[in-house]
Protein backbone atom coordinates (compact mmCIF):
# COMPACT_ATOMS: atom_id res chain seq x y z
CA UNK A 1 0.00 0.00 0.00
CA UNK A 2 2.87 2.51 0.49
CA UNK A 3 4.27 2.15 -2.93
CA UNK A 4 0.72 3.58 -4.55
CA UNK A 5 0.89 6.28 -1.77
CA UNK A 6 4.17 7.24 -2.85
CA UNK A 7 2.92 6.82 -6.89
CA UNK A 8 0.12 8.62 -6.36
CA UNK A 9 1.57 11.57 -4.24
CA UNK A 10 4.50 11.80 -6.49
CA UNK A 11 1.95 12.28 -9.94
CA UNK A 12 -0.29 14.62 -7.84
CA UNK A 13 3.15 16.95 -7.29
CA UNK A 14 3.20 20.47 -8.04
CA UNK A 15 -0.74 20.01 -8.92
CA UNK A 16 -2.35 22.98 -7.42
CA UNK A 17 -6.09 21.86 -5.87
CA UNK A 18 -8.40 24.79 -3.99
CA UNK A 19 -10.85 24.72 -1.79
CA UNK A 20 -13.84 26.81 -0.40
CA UNK A 21 -13.48 27.34 3.14
CA UNK A 22 -16.91 29.87 2.98
CA UNK A 23 -17.18 32.86 5.10
CA UNK A 24 -15.15 33.68 8.38
CA UNK A 25 -18.02 34.50 11.14
CA UNK A 26 -17.18 35.91 14.23
CA UNK A 27 -19.11 33.45 16.87
CA UNK A 28 -17.02 30.52 15.12
CA UNK A 29 -13.31 32.36 15.79
CA UNK A 30 -14.53 32.83 19.05
CA UNK A 31 -15.76 29.51 20.05
CA UNK A 32 -12.44 27.72 18.91
CA UNK A 33 -10.41 31.02 20.60
CA UNK A 34 -12.59 29.53 23.79
CA UNK A 35 -11.63 25.81 23.22
CA UNK A 36 -8.02 26.91 22.76
CA UNK A 37 -8.34 27.77 26.04
CA UNK A 38 -7.51 31.53 24.76
CA UNK A 39 -9.84 33.94 27.49
CA UNK A 40 -8.56 37.33 26.13
CA UNK A 41 -11.78 39.39 25.63
CA UNK A 42 -10.46 40.18 21.71
CA UNK A 43 -10.28 36.87 20.66
CA UNK A 44 -13.27 35.07 22.70
CA UNK A 45 -15.86 37.73 22.73
CA UNK A 46 -17.16 38.81 19.04
CA UNK A 47 -18.94 41.67 20.52
CA UNK A 48 -15.38 43.05 22.51
CA UNK A 49 -14.39 46.26 19.84
CA UNK A 50 -11.07 45.11 19.94
CA UNK A 51 -12.26 41.42 18.40
CA UNK A 52 -9.59 39.68 16.01
CA UNK A 53 -9.75 36.14 14.80
CA UNK A 54 -7.83 33.79 16.37
CA UNK A 55 -4.03 33.27 14.61
CA UNK A 56 -4.73 29.43 14.21
CA UNK A 57 -8.28 29.46 13.23
CA UNK A 58 -7.84 29.06 9.70
CA UNK A 59 -5.08 26.83 9.81
CA UNK A 60 -7.41 24.70 11.83
CA UNK A 61 -10.30 24.31 9.29
CA UNK A 62 -10.27 21.23 7.24
CA UNK A 63 -13.88 22.13 5.87
CA UNK A 64 -15.72 25.01 5.06
CA UNK A 65 -17.68 26.12 8.67
CA UNK A 66 -20.80 24.68 9.02
CA UNK A 67 -23.25 27.77 7.98
CA UNK A 68 -20.02 29.35 6.31
CA UNK A 69 -22.16 29.73 3.25
CA UNK A 70 -23.83 27.07 0.58
CA UNK A 71 -23.01 23.56 0.73
CA UNK A 72 -22.04 23.75 4.67
CA UNK A 73 -23.92 21.57 6.17
CA UNK A 74 -22.81 20.24 9.79
CA UNK A 75 -21.06 16.79 9.57
CA UNK A 76 -19.15 14.89 6.87
CA UNK A 77 -21.15 13.22 4.29
CA UNK A 78 -21.03 9.19 3.79
CA UNK A 79 -18.01 7.88 3.44
CA UNK A 80 -15.84 11.06 3.34
CA UNK A 81 -13.92 9.92 6.83
CA UNK A 82 -11.65 7.09 6.60
CA UNK A 83 -11.89 5.02 9.95
CA UNK A 84 -9.56 6.61 11.95
CA UNK A 85 -11.49 9.57 11.44
CA UNK A 86 -9.58 11.78 8.75
CA UNK A 87 -10.81 13.24 5.96
CA UNK A 88 -9.86 10.35 2.93
CA UNK A 89 -8.85 13.17 1.13
CA UNK A 90 -6.76 15.21 3.89
CA UNK A 91 -3.47 13.09 2.54
CA UNK A 92 -3.15 13.38 -1.16
CA UNK A 93 -2.12 9.79 -2.49
CA UNK A 94 -3.81 7.81 0.72
CA UNK A 95 -7.32 8.08 -0.09
CA UNK A 96 -8.65 4.87 0.02
CA UNK A 97 -5.48 2.80 1.39
CA UNK A 98 -4.81 1.28 4.44
CA UNK A 99 -1.88 2.99 5.14
CA UNK A 100 -1.81 5.07 8.97
CA UNK A 101 -1.28 8.56 9.11
CA UNK A 102 0.34 11.08 11.27
CA UNK A 103 0.99 14.32 11.61
CA UNK A 104 5.03 14.82 10.78
CA UNK A 105 5.65 18.56 11.51
CA UNK A 106 3.89 22.23 10.25
CA UNK A 107 5.58 25.56 9.61
CA UNK A 108 2.85 28.43 9.33
CA UNK A 109 3.71 31.54 7.82
CA UNK A 110 1.49 34.56 8.64
CA UNK A 111 1.37 37.29 6.33
CA UNK A 112 -1.84 39.35 6.29
CA UNK A 113 -5.07 39.62 9.16
CA UNK A 114 -7.85 37.32 8.49
CA UNK A 115 -10.91 38.98 9.33
CA UNK A 116 -14.46 38.17 10.17
CA UNK A 117 -16.87 38.39 6.92
CA UNK A 118 -13.08 36.87 4.58
CA UNK A 119 -14.50 34.31 2.24
CA UNK A 120 -11.78 31.99 2.25
CA UNK A 121 -9.99 29.49 0.03
CA UNK A 122 -7.26 27.43 0.60
CA UNK A 123 -4.43 25.70 -1.81
CA UNK A 124 -2.60 23.05 -1.46
CA UNK A 125 0.03 21.08 -3.37
CA UNK A 126 2.35 18.03 -2.46
CA UNK A 127 5.38 19.77 -2.95
CA UNK A 128 7.93 16.67 -1.84
CA UNK A 129 7.74 13.25 -1.51
CA UNK A 130 10.37 10.80 0.35
CA UNK A 131 11.06 7.11 1.53
CA UNK A 132 12.64 7.31 4.78
CA UNK A 133 12.73 3.64 5.06
CA UNK A 134 10.84 0.78 2.98
CA UNK A 135 8.02 1.54 5.81
CA UNK A 136 7.96 4.99 5.92
CA UNK A 137 6.83 7.84 3.81
CA UNK A 138 7.02 11.13 4.30
CA UNK A 139 4.70 13.55 2.05
CA UNK A 140 5.15 17.40 2.26
CA UNK A 141 2.28 19.82 1.27
CA UNK A 142 2.18 23.81 0.74
CA UNK A 143 -0.93 25.35 1.64
CA UNK A 144 -1.87 29.22 0.80
CA UNK A 145 -5.31 30.76 2.35
CA UNK A 146 -6.57 33.89 0.78
CA UNK A 147 -9.59 36.06 1.34
CA UNK A 148 -11.40 38.12 -1.81
CA UNK A 149 -11.27 41.29 -0.09
CA UNK A 150 -13.62 42.89 -3.38
CA UNK A 151 -14.08 42.01 -7.09
CA UNK A 152 -10.26 40.90 -8.78
CA UNK A 153 -8.76 41.39 -4.63
CA UNK A 154 -7.58 38.21 -3.22
CA UNK A 155 -4.89 38.84 -0.06
CA UNK A 156 -3.20 35.91 1.08
CA UNK A 157 -3.48 35.23 4.81
CA UNK A 158 -1.23 32.45 5.62
CA UNK A 159 0.91 30.08 4.09
CA UNK A 160 1.62 26.35 5.31
CA UNK A 161 3.74 23.98 5.08
CA UNK A 162 2.54 20.33 6.63
CA UNK A 163 4.27 16.98 6.69
CA UNK A 164 2.74 14.00 6.80
CA UNK A 165 4.13 10.34 7.75
CA UNK A 166 2.48 7.32 6.27
CA UNK A 167 3.06 4.24 7.34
Amino acid sequence: MLDVAEERAQAAMGRWEARSLGVVRAEAAAEFARAAGDTAPALVDPADPAFVVHPMYLVSLLRPEPGAGPGTEPGAEPGELRPDGMYRDEVPGTDGLDVRLMAGGQAVRWIGEVRVGDRVEVRRAVTAVDRKRPDLLLITVEKTYAAERGPLVEVTLIEVTERFIVR
